[in-house]
């Protein structure tokens, strides 16, 4: 159950939401997966319901998409246009601005921008690199390449250095890199894709608005996207809900509606609320695995799919327990404290059968009834306990349990919410 209001707090899906359709691009189109991920994150974008692969892409295009990437593409602008070639009239004017006060793609010596001029595979390599953190990369992986000798100097420890990052794209012979090749749209969708999902590479000062969530050390995520008006949880993300009744498994059956309360404000590392506390989680229970033979507890599973925030706005939510099967079910201590009560209740029988058969012969061999039916006795109780049916899972009021968030979650900012 605490897995379903993991789901609200997702803000980033852990499994990327596919692009409904693509008329130029087949499901075996070897760059399908990433181009469906930037075209419904909104990275990039279709004409017609086309997306145009193997379409080149100009430097402005480039920097579009890669201030989305890096959730910039909001970003105030506060420096003064110095491009000969960039007018307050072009649809791009405060994308480059946005840019170039970043410092993510600069410009060129004689203050002109070139916005329409074509990206070439080195060129992407060099921004990839330069806004990813700094690392001493061996050139000596370049020599993998049947093209190596073909990446002019200065691309030269950029290439290296996204390779180990693994932000690079090397197809369809990946034994060459085609350092002076136009960058196409397909290319240029797999590099972005790439990048969104190493975001914690990228250097603090080009990311816009992250901020970050520490409720599981263990969590696959932990990014949040800080905005104007709202905050978007990433798919991955954990945070901590609780019952606001007693829930017994037992008492419950498939279909039943739970809700959960966060106990206090659910805020990232930086001090942004998330979800106030007081908001609600709502659930339902998907299916009850009853207790089995052999020690095996019942499971719940049970998925949060809304929340409610105190001011009243709602919040669409996909998540579950974070549990390795994304069920609720009693811990190992539950299980050991049932085993204890069994053994101990077993050690008991066996001292008073021991201590009774020793009495009627003979007073003096009570001691002896004793060390002989305890032991006894306890092995027969821990066997017993062994083989009964295992515990239902049982929550108290109040009770707290963490939750993953298994997509996105866009979630009303407080000070507009409240």
């Amino acid at each position: 159950m605490v897995g379903l209001l993991a789901c609200g707090l997702f803000a980033t899906t852990l499994m990327p939401s596919f692009a409904a359709d693509i008329a130029d691009v087949s499901s075996n189109y070897w760059a399908s997966k990433e181009i469906n991920e930037v075209v419904d994150s909104n990275i990039m974008t279709l004409t017609s319901g086309n997306f145009n692969p193997e379409g080149s892409v100009k430097r402005v295009d480039f920097v579009q998409a890669l201030l989305k990437v890096l959730s910039n593409d909001n970003l105030n602008v506060n420096i003064t246009n110095i491009f000969s070639d960039v007018n307050q009239s072009d649809y791009y004017y405060n994308d480059v601005l946005r840019s170039q006060q970043l410092g993510l793609v600069y410009g060129y010596p004689d203050r002109t921008f070139q916005p329409k001029k074509l990206m070439s595979r080195s060129e992407t390599q060099s921004v990839i690199s330069h806004i990813t953190k700094d690392m001493n990369a061996d050139t000596s992986v370049l020599d993998n390449y049947v093209d190596a000798k073909l990446i002019p100097t200065w691309a030269q420890k950029p290439y290296a250095k996204t390779l180990n990052y693994g932000i690079y794209v090397n197809y369809p012979n990946a034994n060459e890199l085609r350092p002076n090749d136009v960058l196409s749209r397909a290319e240029a969708a797999v590099i972005l894709a790439r990048l969104k999902d190493k975001l914690g590479l990228v250097k603090t000062e080009y990311k816009g608005g992250i901020e970050h969530l520490a409720y599981a050390r263990k969590a696959p995520n932990n990014e949040v996207k800080v905005m104007d008006n709202s905050n978007i949880v990433s798919e991955g993300n954990v945070i901590p809900v609780a019952f606001t009744e007693k829930f017994k498994s037992d008492k419950s059956a498939e279909g039943d509606n739970l809700t959960f309360v966060a106990k206090e404000d659910i805020s990232t590392k930086e001090g942004t609320v998330i979800f106030p506390e007081g908001t609600k989680f709502y659930a339902q229970i998907n299916e009850i695995q009853d207790p089995k033979w052999f020690n095996k507890n019942a499971r719940v599973y049970a998925e949060i799919t809304s929340a409610e925030l105190p001011c009243g706005k709602k919040v669409d939510l996909n998540a579950k327990p974070f549990t390795k099967k994304y069920d609720l079910k009693e811990g190992p201590w539950m299980t050991a404290g049932k085993l204890a009560l069994y053994t101990a209740g077993g050690a008991g029988v066996g001292i008073g059968a021991g201590v009774g058969f020793a009495f009627i012969p003979d007073p003096v061999k009570i001691g002896t009834g004793i060390a002989i039916g305890a032991p006894v006795g306890a092995g027969v109780g821990l066997a017993t306990g062994l083989v009964t049916k295992g515990l239902n899972y049982h929550a108290k009021k109040g009770e707290v349990i963490k939750v993953i968030l298994l997509k996105d979650a866009k979630v009303s900012k407080v000070k507009n919410a409240l």
